[in-house]
């Protein structure tokens, strides 16, 4: 079966089905649409400079469990932690209100697997901006998590109860705020905060593979960004995550800036993690004779079918 794709596809995937299309799920738009219109009830209420000041904490904090644990963690399994350290970042991190951590890491470990190819969950090179940014989310069938594709963290009983029960945290996030911040504090500090968050993270699948320079030869058409590597703590540098996913640090070389990156090593100072894996010197080095292609760059040699088969895992 040959499937129409802007990519060549590998021969292990070639009589795969076609990514089923299930539709939407309009009932789930419901909650993330009045997240968004929560802000604009600050036009009654007023703001105070304290809304503010939380609503950057709270960005900033966040995008920080998004980017470490989320990714880093949950996804990649770049560094270690105890148990303990493990349950409650996962907690904080589900306060994104981006579902339970096991849905989040499956989902994007099926998105490495097939990354810009027909069956890849939100690539904007097969299903333009708008389904990579946010459609995908509203598919239904979205919301399911696919232990089997995350069995390293299925085994743990919080993590289960937590996917099952994810909209917890976010909960308890903004009651707490608004019990200490009344409404102004609930539409500004939680409700803009929570809007921002969530675009801030969804930038690096729907602009990452479209917008950047491309330092190494990826099997896909991701991108360096350093804008939206300072949008998002150093999520930015993605073709550098998808040339090597294994590091704890996504940018590479000293003037690429990860702020996430240096707070999971200040972390590792106290022992709250450790073993956070560093980019071998072969890539290093590699990268660094390399120049950048033009931002508008995509692979499209006569070998990347092959290469997308030796970089490939086999399917399950």
């Amino acid at each position: 079966m040959q499937l129409d794709s802007p990519i060549p596809i590998p021969h292990k995937f070639r009589d795969l089905p076609p990514k089923e299309r299930p539709g939407y799920d309009w009932g789930s738009i419901g909650p993330m649409l009045a997240i968004h219109l929560m802000p604009l009830g600050a036009l009654w209420t007023g703001t105070r400079w304290q809304d503010w000041a939380v609503c950057f904490a709270l960005y900033f904090g966040r995008m920080f469990f998004v980017t470490g644990w989320y990714h880093r963690y949950f996804s990649h399994r770049t560094f270690k932690t105890s148990r303990i350290v493990q349950f409650i970042a996962a907690v904080l991190t589900q306060t994104s209100s981006q579902r339970g951590v096991l849905w989040w890491a499956a989902h994007h470990r099926h998105h490495h697997k097939f990354s810009d190819l027909p069956w890849d969950t939100h690539s904007p090179i097969q299903r333009g901006f708008w389904y990579s940014h946010i459609g995908w989310i509203f598919e239904k069938n979205a919301g399911d998590t696919d232990y089997n594709k995350i069995r390293d963290l299925a085994k743990y009983p919080e993590l289960r109860w937590l996917d099952k029960y994810w909209y917890l945290p976010p909960t308890a996030l903004g009651v707490l705020v608004y019990l200490t911040m009344g409404l102004s504090g609930l539409f500004i500090a939680f409700g803009l905060s929570t809007t921002l968050l969530w675009h801030g993270t969804f930038t690096i699948n729907s602009l990452a593979h479209v917008f950047g320079k491309r330092r190494f030869a990826t099997t896909d058409t991701s991108r360096n960004n350093w804008l939206l590597a300072l949008i998002t703590l150093g999520e930015g540098w993605h073709n550098n995550h998808h040339h090597y996913m294994g590091s704890t640090r996504q940018g590479f070389y000293w003037w690429e800036v990860d702020i996430t990156y240096y707070i999971l090593k200040a972390m590792s100072w106290v022992g709250l993690v450790w073993d956070l894996r560093p980019v071998p010197e072969t890539i290093l080095a590699d990268g660094r004779r390399k120049a950048a292609p033009a931002a508008s760059a995509a692979p499209s040699t006569t070998d990347l079918r092959d290469a997308l088969d030796a970089a490939l895992p086999d399917q399950a």
